[in-house]
């Protein structure tokens, strides 16, 4: 009897116990070396601070706008510090993501692996498609509505003159905004897999995530209706596309089910 025990548990894929003791230090392994990967990280992209900030300044650029102030003597330092730090991060999170899997995955069984580890590779992909689209898309559209403020009023000139740490903030905050937005349909998949909800309630809950999606835009974003519907809209388009996510995978499983071929039972 006691024999048999350990290899089930080798056979199911699950890890054996661990003192809460070994836990800690496993943990403490995991976010040393995820400090370290963002350290180095750091350090490359503080050196190549100017040339990514310059990357991040070509959307307002392309909107007109060729001038950037600081007015504070530390202002520009600072905005190196953010834009090496935010780079740092971006560029470890593969790292700091395989960390957490190592983690995770020795108390898991073989079938939850098999379930998370898609999550998890899709997860860094889904928050740079939603960076992209806000570099590439949003941030040049919503520069475009606030700059048209410049010109004539009443006699006198209004002219935008943009802080570098003032357009930094900006910017961060789209990309990170747009990013993590992305990521809903892995968590909406995540919390339906794990039978927390059905694809029913949530197809019901569709008039509060509406709701929902503009009070999100409303904290995250600028306080500019352009820039609140430049990502409210593609909250609920990925909603929408969470639903039809969870279906096909519903649907998938359940041919996969009835396809299965059905073992005879023994004679007697």
């Amino acid at each position: 009897m006691s024999a048999e025990g350990p290899v089930a548990a080798e056979d199911d894929g699950a890890g054996g116990k661990m003192p809460l003791l070994d836990h800690l230090i496993e943990l403490r392994s995991r976010l040393l070396k995820s400090l370290l990967a963002i350290g180095v990280a750091f350090g490359v992209c503080l050196y190549f601070a100017k040339p990514i900030f310059g990357i991040l300044v070509q959307p307002l650029v392309a909107a007109g706008q060729g001038k950037l102030i600081y007015t504070q003597l530390f202002e520009a330092f600072f905005v190196e510090i953010k834009v090496a730090l935010f780079s740092a991060i971006m560029i470890a999170f593969p790292v700091i993501a395989n960390q957490l899997w190592k983690f995770v995955a020795p108390g898991l069984y073989r079938k939850e692996k098999r379930a998370l580890l898609p999550f998890l590779l899709a997860t860094p992909l889904l928050f740079a498609l939603g960076a992209c689209v806000a570099y590439f898309i949003t941030i040049p559209i919503a520069l475009k509505f606030l700059l048209g403020f410049q010109g004539e009023v009443g006699g006198v000139t209004q002219e935008a003159l943009p802080s570098v740490g003032n357009y930094l903030s900006f910017t961060m905050q789209f990309i990170m905004a747009f990013g993590i937005a992305f990521l809903l349909p892995i968590l909406i998949m995540l919390i339906e897999r794990a039978g927390l909800v059905t694809r029913a309630q949530l197809v019901s809950a569709r008039r509060y995530m509406i709701v929902a999606a503009f009070a999100i835009a409303a904290v995250f974003t600028p306080p500019d209706v352009v820039s609140q519907l430049l990502l409210a809209i593609p909250l609920v388009l990925l909603y929408e596309m969470s639903l039809f996510a969870i279906w096909f995978t519903q649907r998938r499983r359940k041919t996969g089910a009835e396809a299965a071929p059905v073992e005879p039972l023994e004679e007697v």
